[in-house]
């Protein structure tokens, strides 16, 4: 599987080749809105300072561009953990024009209709789906979140939950940060190797000085492996945030001061 960049209404967007005709998905940059300012121009964080109006027109432009039904947004607040939450009708719109009340750094469901955010700017999306079980899901991905398996999690919930096949199973890794400018102090590699053990020492590079350079991507790939996703089923995006950073929200880039990018996927639905 590979990336593909389309442009619908003058949205830009990334989306993996493999996923097929049942699904809608979507990976965001940060072009093609009406935010302004330190927004500019497609900001999809609700959360960073932007007017909400500004927020909300980007949305529902993303999701006509994409195909998915912003009515059926669903969100959660991400925490850089692993907990991942099984989404229901009763989801829809939690985090978007609704408080949501859990968190969680992966949704899966398997509602037509419901679409799946995860927001990410530097850290790394993930969406899956089972074609044969009509199964989606969305991961975030930060280095915290890596350590802790979130994508290996994420696949255990769509099997748990609904019974999927992990053979079955298209991963996608989105646009985030690479291992060429994500220089880290050991913590970072120490958290890797605890998890993954000496398998994570060829994701990691020692650059000196005490400092470190760490392919999460690589090992987010890895851990979707492990938990039983074929290769051949995972893409991963060669697009880093901090090497585009006029395309692509960059935590690192901005220092902080910046929108969010955002990952949706939904089932095919007429209506929710």
């Amino acid at each position: 599987m590979a990336f593909l960049q389309k442009t619908v209404n003058s949205v830009p967007f990334l989306m993996a080749d493999g996923f097929g005709e049942g699904v809608v998905h979507g990976f965001s940059t940060r072009q093609g809105g009406v935010s302004e300012g330190i927004y500019a121009s497609l900001n999809l964080g609700m959360s960073r300072g932007d007017d909400p109006a500004r927020v909300a027109e980007n949305f529902g432009l993303f999701c006509a561009a994409v195909g998915a039904a912003p009515e059926g947004l669903v969100c959660a607040a991400q925490v850089h953990g692993n907990t991942v939450r099984t989404c229901t009708r009763a989801d829809a719109g939690k985090g978007f024009n609704r408080p949501v009340d859990y968190e969680a750094d992966g949704l899966v469901t398997d509602v037509p209709g419901l679409t799946l955010v995860v927001f990410s700017a530097d850290c790394l999306p993930i969406l899956l789906y089972d074609p044969v079980r009509a199964v989606v899901a969305a991961a975030h991905a930060g280095w915290r979140g890596t350590a802790l398996a979130i994508a290996g999690r994420t696949v255990e919930k769509m099997m748990d939950c609904y019974g999927c096949d992990p053979g079955n199973i298209r991963a996608a890794i989105g646009p985030g940060i690479s291992a060429c400018c994500f220089e880290t102090h050991e913590d970072v590699p120490e958290a890797m190797t605890a998890a993954l053990g000496e398998t994570a020492l060829d994701y990691i590079k020692s650059v000196g000085n005490g400092k470190f350079k760490v392919d999460t991507k690589g090992i987010n790939a890895l851990l979707l492996e492990q938990a039983g996703v074929r290769t051949e089923h995972i893409a991963v995006s060669g697009d880093c945030t901090v090497c585009s950073g006029e395309r692509f929200w960059s935590h690192r880039v901005t220092g902080g001061v910046r929108g969010s990018m955002a990952a949706i996927i939904s089932l095919h639905s007429k209506e929710l």
